[in-house]
């Protein structure tokens, strides 16, 4: 079998896209839908991203919050200090308990008066 050349295609017309509705390519309704499906989701969404990029610049739009906070810091740093202060009368205390209790342990000592 002899093989001869292949003649080139026809060229294709550009695409129109007034074409898909007027042939019954898609339905206007469909697109209607769509298109306010699209609209409905962007005005829903729309305060819910500004404010998650708020949140991601670090901007508060409310400063009583932000002065709250700050405020909560501070009381949070005086606690630490009051931390370190209990736990060095707590060490006190178990220096003073075990020289009582040594005192009380040592039978040759004379009883003071």
């Amino acid at each position: 079998m002899v093989q001869g050349p292949v003649p080139p295609a026809p060229p294709t017309p550009p695409f129109d896209p007034n074409l898909v509705f007027q042939n019954g390519g898609i339905d206007a309704g469909v697109v209607t839908i769509v298109v306010f499906a699209l609209i409905a989701v962007t005005i829903i969404l729309w305060p819910v991203m500004r404010a998650l990029a708020r949140r991601l610049e670090g901007k508060s739009a409310d400063p009583a919050l932000r002065e709250e906070v700050e405020r909560l810091h501070h009381r949070l740093e005086e606690v630490e200090v009051l931390q370190g202060r209990v736990a060095e009368l707590e060490e006190r205390i178990d220096f003073t308990e075990r020289i009582l209790v040594r005192g009380q342990e040592t039978p040759g000592r004379l009883p003071e008066r």
